[in-house]
């Protein structure tokens, strides 16, 4: 008798791949070396970057605890406003290669080649070489990858590590083994200690392709999820609960939080009020109490804040084109087997693309233009693989007319965006209009191999050359300070001019931002009006000049003179902090010129209770501090800042060094 055994369950064909292509690999070095290349010129002209990023890797790099905590200064009174894992990379540069702008901004520039890399891996398995090759060309090429991936903000780190959860993912669909699954959840925890809840926006996506797609059955589907959330748990919470339990009193203050908590900061300033625009302690929410349309502090919100003026020419070139690929891929896929490699990638790109550009479109809390480079990886994604699906099944005439939408609706995209910076590369538009109407129409028609290639090329053309212009004039440009942007001037959010010429600010002594139709200062260059000294406070895209002398601002840090410096280094090894001032990017400027610690009263916006006045005065008391700098103006009001600021007039004598009011706390009157 014969018995009969129950065969193994089949896994799922591979995705048919292009074959013959021994050029590959030589097109992938060659992408990889052009955007080191690349993103490597100019680096030295942002200089610091964002300083009060770049005080915090000094901090790390001369303290093992400053390091762990990601304090604002090597004797740790606070952190930053974000988990510390950002800075952890740029800190072992800084620790092995001395403190300068090129061992901060170099690991950036890495992780954007190395983003790109994993892009190309990721697209190949399911879509071919071509449509990998696409993709990484699309997001190298991005105006905002090309400005972040030479910054030293959080979101180099944050993009690479949800295109490494991405990639995971996909190999988990491919072959159903829980170990990607686990990955894929120590990706996202890692991404939670680099901006916190933001990653979560790809979450969905990631669930829901693994749920449709993962070859095994439901249920087994379901706990691998789980164990992939519990990796993410783990990965994130090592840190948080370190935090949570370590005594307060000898610890840094939490950065961003009104109560010292790391749950505080996660689930408020940089959680739920980013959302709803209720962020304690923050410069001002958005349009949460606007009418429809209305005009924030950090722009109008709705379906179309992606494509208007201060986002559009940062990220909106190509989303037509990856929705109408995302439409019609998934139409093409038809009636495929349930563990479809290529369904679930659509699924993924294009749950990730939706989920995340509609939270940025509707937050009513604090939104900058850099936040859009989370989208990048999906519309490159999505743009590979919807060109060489379409491409491909071009012999249809639904087909044709699809790439027909395409390439019109990226036309008329590309003449928007650069008519608003019509004095850029002017001819440009008018370029990109008769090359995109003659591809338009060619596309529709079935052609020969020549011309068919001539049209791809010209296609690649119309949807290139604008993000190509706009990431060639950011690395050309410098750019510091908070609030960096790509590109020309787009007549997108600017500073207002206040009183003086110094920054209008609101309540809380928040800057004002308006935009293009709230250009106060009189400008036509787009540049913010200068500081009651004379000295411009930056372009409107959020970069200092880096001026020396008086003091920074919010958004900004200065340069102090040879002579301030030299008073500050003087007897420093005598004290804990040289100097304390309001506002991290005012204690950022003095603490870089210096390499010695410097206390920023009141964390990032100078609003947070650390330290208290009791405890600022002790610190006085016991000799712990030198001097304290004023005239930011942002000591007014009843907050911890304010009475500190009050104490320090009311006892002790000002002296002015250089445009720089100094306090020596030594000698009370």
């Amino acid at each position: 008798m014969t018995a009969t055994l129950n065969p193994a369950p089949a896994r799922p064909a591979a995705p048919q791949r292009e074959r013959g292509f021994r050029w590959e690999l030589p097109a992938l070095v060659a992408l990889l070396l052009t955007t080191l290349i690349g993103y490597l010129c100019n680096l030295d002209a942002n200089g610091w970057a964002n300083s009060f990023y770049s005080a915090a890797v000094q901090a790390g790099s001369e303290s093992w605890e400053a390091f762990f905590f990601g304090s604002s200064d090597a004797a740790n009174s606070i952190t930053v406003d974000k988990p510390p894992a950002s800075l952890w990379l740029m800190e072992l540069s800084v620790r092995a290669f001395g403190l300068n702008s090129w061992s901060i901004l170099v690991p950036e520039v890495l992780l954007g080649v190395a983003s790109v890399a994993l892009l190309w891996a990721t697209v190949r398995r399911p879509f071919g070489p071509t449509a990998g090759l696409l993709a990484g060309l699309v997001l190298a090429v991005t105006p905002v990858a090309a400005l972040m991936f030479r910054f030293n903000n959080p979101d180099a780190l944050l993009v690479f590590l949800m295109i490494g959860a991405a990639w995971a993912m996909t190999r988990a669909i491919e072959n159903g083994r829980t170990r990607w699954l686990v990955l894929t959840g120590a990706f996202i925890g890692f991404g939670f200690l680099t901006k916190q809840l933001q990653v979560l926006l790809v979450v969905p996506a990631l669930a829901l392709a693994y749920l449709i797609a993962g070859p095994p059955k439901l249920g087994k589907r379901i706990w691998q999820l789980l164990a992939a959330g519990a990796s993410m748990v783990v990965a994130a919470g090592w840190w948080l609960l370190a935090v949570e339990l370590w005594p307060e009193s000898s610890r840094p203050w939490i950065g961003g939080s009104q109560n010292n908590s790391i749950l505080e900061l996660t689930l408020g300033y940089n959680g739920l009020g980013r959302l709803n625009g209720n962020e304690t302690g923050s410069v001002g929410g958005g349009g949460a109490e606007l009418p429809p349309g209305g005009n924030g502090m950090w722009g109008s919100t709705g379906i179309g804040r992606m494509f208007d003026a201060a986002q559009g020419g940062q990220i909106a070139w190509l989303i037509p084109a990856a929705l109408v690929g995302l439409i019609a891929g998934m139409l093409l896929r038809g009636k495929v087997a349930r563990t479809d490699p290529r369904r679930a990638a659509l699924i993924l790109w294009g749950g990730w693309l939706l989920v995340t550009g509609l939270v940025f479109s509707y937050m009513a809390g604090i939104f900058h233009q850099y936040y859009t480079v989370a989208l990048a990886p999906a519309i490159a994604a999505l743009v590979g693989a919807g060109a060489v699906q379409l491409w491909q099944a071009r012999d249809r005439l639904w087909v044709r007319l699809t790439l027909a939408l395409a390439l019109g609706l990226t036309t008329a995209t590309a003449w928007v965006l650069l008519s608003r910076s019509a004095s850029f590369v002017p001819w440009l538009r008018w370029a990109v209009l008769g090359v995109g109407i003659l591809a338009t129409l060619a596309v529709v028609f079935p052609a020969p191999r020549k011309l068919a290639a001539a049209t791809m090329l010209a296609a690649a053309f119309v949807g290139l050359s604008g993000p190509v212009a706009y990431s060639v004039d950011t690395i050309a440009s410098a750019h510091q300070g908070s609030i960096p942007t790509a590109g020309p001037d787009t007549g997108g959010m600017r500073m207002l001019g206040g009183p003086e010429g110094a920054p209008a600010r609101g309540p809380g002594n928040a800057v004002r931002i308006d935009g293009p139709d709230g250009q106060a200062d009189g400008r036509a260059d787009g540049q913010a009006a200068g500081r009651a000294d004379g000295q411009a406070a930056g372009r409107a895209n959020g970069q200092t000049d880096g001026r020396k002398g008086g003091p920074s601002g919010l958004l900004d840090a200065a340069t102090p003179s040879t002579q301030v410096t030299a008073l500050l280094e003087r007897d420093s090894g005598d004290y804990t902090w040289v100097a304390a001032t309001i506002g991290s990017q005012t204690a950022a400027g003095f603490q870089l010129a210096t390499e010695l610690p410097v206390m920023p009263i009141g964390g990032f916006n100078g609003s947070d209770p650390a330290p208290t006045l009791e405890q600022f005065t002790e610190y006085v008391a016991q000799g712990k501090i030198h001097y304290f700098i004023g005239g930011d103006g942002r000591g007014a009001g009843d907050g911890a800042a304010a009475q500190i600021t009050q104490w320090v007039q009311e006892h002790f004598t000002a002296t002015e060094v250089d445009g720089v009011t100094l306090y020596d706390l030594t000698a009370p009157r």
